[in-house]
């Protein structure tokens, strides 16, 4: 078991083909996408007609995971309904989602 950074976005989907694009770009390999339900400090999403909310969950090395921070903080939280957070979990087989500067 290895630790390594879990980053959580949620956030509408109409941005899910935008945000998916933007993930690559970031450096991102990989990621699990899930409908989600919830309410925020907004109460209403604009999606809500057109589909709901995502959440996407990414595995990655802590260069990656701050490229991703900093186009969210960049191109999303001011303009769209977004959230995410950030944490530190145990994976097996670790080197499918670390950059080659993170092998240690």
């Amino acid at each position: 078991m290895h630790e390594i950074d879990l980053l959580t976005i949620v956030t509408e989907s109409i941005l899910k083909e935008r945000l998916i694009n933007d993930l690559k770009i970031a450096g991102v390999t990989g990621w699990t996408m899930t409908a989600a339900q919830g309410e925020g400090p907004r109460n209403r999403r604009v999606s809500e007609v057109e589909g709901g909310n995502i959440r996407v969950e990414i595995l990655a090395d802590p260069h990656t995971v701050e490229r991703v921070w900093t186009m969210l903080k960049d191109s999303y939280f001011s303009n769209y309904a977004v959230t995410a957070w950030q944490s530190k979990v145990q994976v097996s087989r670790a080197d499918r989602y670390l950059g080659n500067e993170s092998h240690g």
